[in-house]
C-alpha cells in the first residue's frame, strides 16, 4: 500500500522548507501534491510549485464537477482566501507515495477521502516565540509586508492546532524543528521505514 505523507504545523514552523527538502531526496521517491489557492502569489513563489494560483471561478468549476477533496477559506484582512485540494489526476496511489502539506483541517478531509491507512501525519512543532520571530523575519522580506495578516494567522494557529484538535485527529508523534537537520533526519527515518517496507 502506498501512502500520502502529510506535513502540518503552525505558521513559520519550517514546514515549507522541510517539504522542499524532502522532495529533493530522490531516494525517498515521494511525488508532490500541489494544492490550489486564490491568495496572491508571494515573492519567490512559482506557479505550480508552491501552489496553483487560481481564482474563485476555477474553484466553482472544480466543485461543480465533484472533484473537490478539501477546501479551507480564510477571511483575511485582504479578503477571503481559499486553499483547496482537487482530484485532478495528480494522485495515483497504486503506483506512488506522495508528500502533501496543509492544515489539520485539510488532513482530516484527506483522511476521509483517501482513508486512514493511506494518510501518514507529519506534525512539525516549534516554540511559539521562535515561530513569531521567524514569521516576522520572513514578512519583512516581502515587497509589501502584511503584518496584520501575520498576527491574524499566528493567533488563529493557536486555535487550529490546539492540543484537543491534535488528539482528535489521532496525531501523537511530533517532530521538533529546533534544529532543521535533526528534524529532517527524524522525518526521513519515519518515511523510509514505511516506504521501503512497501517495496
Amino acid at each position: 500500500m502506498h501512502h500520502i505523507f502529510y506535513l502540518m504545523g503552525k505558521s513559520a514552523s519550517g514546514k515549507d522548507t522541510i517539504y522542499q527538502k524532502l522532495l529533493e531526496k530522490r531516494d525517498l521517491g515521494l511525488q508532490r501534491i500541489v494544492l490550489y489557492t486564490t491568495r496572491p502569489i508571494r515573492e519567490g513563489e512559482q506557479e505550480g510549485r508552491e501552489y496553483y494560483f487560481t481564482d474563485e471561478q476555477k474553484l466553482h468549476e472544480i466543485q461543480k464537477a465533484g472533484r473537490l477533496i478539501e477546501l479551507r477559506s480564510y477571511n483575511t484582512v485582504h479578503g477571503v482566501w481559499h486553499y483547496f485540494t482537487a482530484d485532478d489526476g495528480q494522485i495515483d496511489l497504486k503506483n506512488h507515495d506522495y508528500l502533501g502539506i496543509g492544515t489539520l483541517e485539510s488532513y482530516q478531509k484527506m483522511k476521509e477521502y483517501f482513508g486512514q491507512d493511506t494518510m501518514v501525519p507529519l506534525y512539525i512543532e516549534v516554540e511559539d516565540g521562535e515561530r513569531l520571530s521567524r514569521a516576522l523575519t520572513r514578512e519583512k522580506m516581502q515587497k509589501s509586508p502584511r503584518y496584520a495578516e501575520l498576527c491574524r494567522r499566528f493567533l488563529a494557529d493557536c486555535e487550529d492546532f490546539s492540543e484537543e484538535k491534535l488528539l482528535e485527529a489521532g496525531i501523537t508523534q511530533r517532530f521538533s524543528n529546533v534544529n532543521l537537520e535533526e528534524c529532517m533526519a527524524e522525518i526521513e527515518k519515519k518515511i523510509t521505514s514505511m516506504v521501503y517496507y512497501e517495496r
